[in-house]
């Protein structure tokens, strides 16, 4: 499969499918990210997860993780940021979500600065996916 051409100002390699993992979203924002990430990030592949089971299954593939503040679906964790807490180091970890002590919370916790969902298409978190995939 070959890479991305060249994504914004930047280069971004997704040659070897790289995995961007949506963990606890509903399926209406599901959606809504994956296609905006289809424009951030022509080439990334996303997945997504509403349960520990498919958690643990699509994990080893991604390079980020995506976690909602607050989970739909049946995981181990009570929240996003306990998900968080829980899952330092196995891959990056963003927080999906508009309240700014949710985020500061989160990179306390050990992901990297996230974004709302309504900043989906911003500049900013281009930047931001881009520096995560790097």
């Amino acid at each position: 499969r070959r890479g991305c051409k060249r994504a914004y100002q930047g280069e971004v390699d997704m040659v070897g499918s790289p995995s961007i993992l949506l963990v606890g979203h509903c399926s209406p924002d599901a959606w809504a990210m994956r296609s905006a990430l289809g424009s951030l990030l022509p080439g990334a592949e996303v997945e997504t997860a509403n349960d520990q089971k498919t958690l643990e299954r699509l994990l080893p593939q991604a390079r980020l993780l995506l976690v909602n503040r607050v989970l739909d679906g049946r995981f181990n964790a009570e929240d996003g940021l306990e998900m968080i807490a829980q899952l330092k180091g196995r891959a990056a970890l963003m927080l999906v979500s508009n309240l700014p002590d949710a985020q500061a919370a989160a990179i306390a916790a050990g992901a990297l600065p996230g974004f709302g969902k309504r900043d989906l298409y911003a500049d900013e978190t281009r930047k931001r996916l881009a520096a995560a995939l790097a």
